[in-house]
């Protein structure tokens, strides 16, 4: 139970409402109790008021595309540096991905990482489960146990499932059940050993590298079982433009298809690895400018229904390797507000189409409460200041993994406060 507060003064912005102006929003036992959309509103004076002082206010983001160390790599990370990293961040809902040691393939691994994220008392800590047990690509898991103990969606993360019998059960079970499945779509065999994209950038680096048509390919597979078997389906971290007109032929036929994208194919192309700089060593690997400027588009037009920090840590040792050696990944809980806003800044996005793939584009493709500024829904809230400068320091991060592409980088906006349930969890 949380005592009432009043947040006023505040640019109140809700994607789920296209609403973006002025308002003040009462909290009240860790839900949203009222929101008035006037700058005029002046509250009585027995409650406690937080004067937002004219900055914006919005949902908390949802990061559905989260990887720790935890369990069986806590050096990368744990789930509480995770979410200290997400509550710096904005970030008030996060989807652990099922790719630890052990996996998350079995009911009981989804109840240990969501006790142990409620026992934080931090941010919101979900868990995707395993598609296939030991995210192997070979038997499939117990998706509807897993699903009944809280699990959020089924992927095998970066692992194809080459099989598409295999996939093709696993797409026909979840249906059961009304279970998302995602898939990161990147044929096995042309991508095996690649560590950039096919051109002349790859060429003149001597660098292994796939073309992008690999990711088309995959997809076309994946989509056709999707309208064989009716499943819902999350086409997991898009990156090039012709797998966005695979995904539009799909919407076309009918069938129940997301797509996600992560920052870093929003903001950097394959350019940014210049001399084999290892922090831009990521999987799928960055594309080249014209896909960067589809993505974007595709933000704008609303096509992208997701966007994810991509938030994977590695130990400086894993990346001060020679480039084809450096793990790939990269930490974005804590970038990914500045980064996304980049969009806004420099490529004219409107704040509320910017927002909306943080926020209720996740929520709903989850079935999840939060993700909007209304009457009833979770007070999961952050308080942000869009314009303000900030330079990104890796080693500030509150990451146990410092391996941030946007480290030294000048952008702007910072989060000032951050609310989960109504309880005050960050402030600068």
């Amino acid at each position: 139970m949380t005592a009432p507060v009043w947040i006023v003064n505040a640019r109140l912005l809700d994607p789920a409402s296209d609403y973006d102006g002025p308002g003040a929003v009462r909290v009240e036992d860790g839900r949203i109790a009222e929101v008035v959309r006037s700058a005029a509103f002046v509250p009585s004076d027995d409650v406690e008021i937080v004067d937002a002082d004219g900055l914006c206010l919005s949902p908390g983001l949802i990061d559905i595309r989260v990887k720790t160390g935890e369990p069986g790599a806590e050096p990368k990370e744990t789930l509480k540096s995770a979410a200290l990293s997400a509550a710096a961040g904005g970030v008030t809902t996060l989807v652990i991905q099922p790719d630890t040691a052990p996996a998350v393939d079995d009911p009981a691994m989804v109840d240990f990482i969501q006790r142990r994220g409620a026992a934080l008392g931090l941010v919101n800590i979900l868990t995707a489960g395993a598609a296939t047990q030991g995210c192997d690509g070979k038997l499939m898991a117990e998706i509807g146990l897993m699903q009944e103990a809280g699990a959020v969606y089924f992927t095998d993360v970066d692992q194809v499932i080459a099989d598409s019998g295999t996939l093709m059960r696993v797409m026909a079970y979840a249906t059961a059940f009304n279970a998302l499945i995602a898939c990161r779509p990147h044929d096995p065999w042309l991508s095996k050993g690649a560590v950039a994209t096919s051109g002349e950038l790859a060429t003149r680096l001597g660098l292994s590298s796939v073309p992008a048509i690999a990711e088309r390919m995959q997809m076309e597979r994946d989509l056709a079982l999707v309208e064989q078997t009716g499943v819902r389906f999350l086409v997991d971290q898009i990156s090039t433009a012709g797998a966005l007109e695979t995904l539009d032929r799909a919407r076309l036929r009918g069938l129940e298809v997301a797509a996600s994208v992560s920052i870093n194919h929003l903001r950097f192309n394959e350019v940014d690895i210049g001399d084999y700089r290892t922090f831009y060593r990521l999987d799928p690997p960055l594309r080249d400018e014209s896909d960067r400027l589809a993505l974007i588009e595709a933000v704008r037009d609303g096509r992208i229904d997701v966007i994810t920090s991509a938030h994977s840590p590695a130990p400086a040792e894993d990346k001060r390797r020679p480039f084809a050696e450096a793990t790939p990944g990269a930490v974005g809980l804590q970038t990914l507000l500045p980064a996304a806003l980049g969009l806004h800044h420099e490529d004219d996005l409107p704040l509320l189409d910017v927002l909306r793939p943080l926020t209720v584009g996740p929520a709903d493709l989850l079935g999840l409460a939060a993700g909007r500024l209304a009457e009833g829904a979770p007070a999961d809230l952050i308080l942000f200041d869009p314009d303000a400068p900030v330079v990104i320091d890796a080693d500030a991060l509150r990451s146990k993994s410092k391996n941030s592409p946007f480290d030294n980088r000048r952008l702007q906006g910072r989060v000032e406060r951050t609310w989960v349930a109504g309880r005050s969890i960050f402030s600068t």
